[in-house]
């Protein structure tokens, strides 16, 4: 019964001609539309987690503290919550890691009168505190401390990287969900002229006693291999395109993000918008159906 269901399934996208290859590349641009901002948006959160994990708030304090006094302050600092680790540089270590930042110039800091470097505290943000609100918190409660002068730690751009990866996921799914629309109606109008082409054969298949899923199931499973079939073309598409740009975007990524590498979709990505496409295709195939049973 299968075997049949399927070889009739054939038959009718062979009957709907231009126009079921039509629907089947209409679902393929939607796809590949919603897989390039996919992707986009994957290696954008792939740099924001790289980012938390990397994240540090650096408290400047006024003066440098004695032993005593600087075990008391690293107390309070972990007190005040959302801190996973400590590290006291001195102004000793703030200068010998100035001349290494300056690598030839390193001799300028030999000419200063001083050490004009204050010392700091590098605070490790919690796993649940390293996200842009969190980190502006713990910053906020950090220089209400009376030993503390300044503190700093980069969140803005980070926050900015947030906001593009949201508008990414807002306009894919837009312009995607636009041409899965398209491709619905098409895939629509597709069955229904197979629908038309076969009336006379379906009503003989009524009198002889088939039953109406008989007769239905072929529409839907021609609608439901167009989606498959345009699904197969968006990620055969998305991978020769990421092929092709991998070597050139990679160190773009690693200068702006700091992203070593560009990620393409798991497998279980590549699974779900495979079966976007079918799923596309099987409702242009109900959609048929309940516009002929009106």
């Amino acid at each position: 019964m299968l075997a049949f269901l399927l070889g009739e399934a054939v038959r009718d996208l062979r009957r709907a001609g231009r126009l079921g290859v039509g629907a089947a590349f209409l679902i393929s641009l939607s796809l590949a539309v919603l897989g390039c901002f996919w992707l986009v948006s994957l290696n954008l959160g792939l740099a924001v987690a790289q980012w938390r994990e990397r994240l540090r708030v650096v408290a400047y304090l006024k003066q440098e503290p004695s032993p005593d006094a600087l075990a008391g302050l690293l107390q309070r600092i972990e007190a005040v919550g959302g801190v996973q680790r400590l590290r006291y540089i001195d102004k000793r270590e703030a200068l010998a890691t100035l001349k290494r930042e300056l690598g030839a110039e390193a001799s300028v800091v030999d000419q200063l009168p001083a050490n004009p470097l204050p010392p700091s505290v590098e605070v490790t943000p919690a796993p649940q505190a390293a996200t842009p609100e969190a980190t502006r918190a713990l910053i906020g409660r950090l220089a209400e401390l009376p030993e503390v002068e300044e503190v700093q730690g980069g969140t803005e751009w980070v926050e900015r990287v947030v906001q593009w990866q949201r508008l990414l996921d807002g306009i894919g799914l837009g312009v995607g969900g636009l041409l899965a629309l398209a491709a619905i109606l098409t895939v629509t109008t597709a069955t229904t002229l197979v629908l038309h082409l076969r009336r006379e054969e379906m009503e003989i298949m009524r009198l002889v006693g088939a039953s109406e899923a008989v007769i239905r199931v072929p529409l839907l499973l021609q609608g439901l291999v167009q989606g498959l079939l345009g699904a197969v073309m968006a990620l055969g598409g998305l991978w020769l395109v990421y092929t092709l740009v991998q070597p050139r975007v990679e160190p773009l990524l690693a200068v702006t993000l700091g992203l070593e590498r560009m990620a393409f979709l798991a497998p279980v990505d590549a699974v779900l918008l495979a079966g976007g496409g079918g799923l596309l295709g099987a409702v242009g195939g109900l959609l048929a159906r309940g516009r002929s049973t009106a």
